[in-house]
């Protein structure tokens, strides 16, 4: 008796990954210009080929099985790569202008690398990329202003967008900074709406906590610097913390920190082959570094 079907028709695999990362298949549908009907059915064929089945469906709650989670590792992986060959045979002479928006944390630690890469390979496409807080990010990408944002947000399972990251967030300080037992606790952080300052004050909060902001400065490279100086605790994700930095969390007895997801967002509707070629470069690229490989 033959065995199952190795069904790895790229199509299929796109749509697969797009259920997972939008959470339904009506969205999935929605983000790839396609039917609902025919995303059923595309699944229909990769379950077929398979001889596995990849979601449970429990009331309006879809669940990836165990068989989907293996596959969806798998599934990325021959994205990324087919992105990577059409990259270097088919689209080297792609062209256009795409607007990428993104936290500067997040460019400057992640992004740098992969979006001098993609110039190089790319030579006939200009990148305009533009650093901001999130709430402006999306306010921005509501007015058309980009093709493709990256930003944080609160983790929210396999729902909207594709997540690309998910930072562990810590209280980080100088360790020359000192702080008075019972005094409140001296924060450096960006202005509201930062995601960061938020988890910072209602964390405190939450926990009986007094603070009080000594400095504010809307530039990551401030903010670092009067943290180095001594002036206060900030917050950053773990693998961002500086060598002259220092994670103050159980020297101060400070509560525990919810973990951010960076999530990336196409522009609704069809977006240029640049702006695609861009994203699945993005995806790709991070898939490869990030810890386990999972967001």
């Amino acid at each position: 008796m033959p065995g199952p079907l190795l069904p790895f028709d790229l199509d299929l695999l796109r749509t697969f990954v797009a259920i997972v990362d939008n959470g339904s298949f009506t969205r999935a549908a929605q983000r790839l210009s396609l039917t609902q009907s025919t995303v059923s059915l595309q699944i229909k064929r990769l379950e077929d080929g398979l001889a596995r089945r990849l979601f449970d469906r429990d009331g309006r709650e879809l669940r990836v099985t165990p068989d989907g989670e293996i596959l969806l590792t798998y599934a990325r992986q021959i994205l990324g790569l087919g992105a990577e060959v059409l990259s270097r045979l088919v689209e080297s002479e792609v062209s256009g202008v795409v607007r990428l928006g993104t936290p500067e944390d997040f460019a400057t630690t992640h992004l740098s690398e992969v979006l001098a890469c993609f110039a190089r390979s790319h030579p006939q496409v200009a990148l305009q990329v533009n650093c901001d807080f999130t709430l402006n990010l999306l306010d921005d990408f509501g007015k058309g202003r980009y093709d493709l944002i990256l930003f944080k947000r609160e983790p929210q399972g396999p729902t909207g967008g594709t997540k690309v990251w998910r930072e562990v967030l810590d209280w980080v300080a100088s360790p020359r900074v000192v702080v008075e037992t019972g005094s409140p606790i001296p924060l450096v952080l960006a202005p509201a709406p930062d995601v960061y300052r938020k988890r910072a004050l209602s964390a405190l909060d939450a926990a009986g906590r007094e603070w009080r902001i000594v400095y504010t400065s809307p530039s990551l490279a401030g903010l670092q610097a009067a943290v180095q100086a001594g002036l206060g605790v900030t917050v950053l994700p773990t693998e961002m913390i500086p060598a002259n930095m220092i994670s103050v969390s159980a020297g101060l007895q400070l509560p525990k920190l919810p973990d951010t997801e960076i999530v990336l967002y196409r522009a609704p509707g069809h977006v240029s082959p640049a702006a695609e070629l861009l994203s699945s470069t993005i995806v790709a690229a991070l898939e490869q570094v990030r810890p386990g490989g999972k967001p």
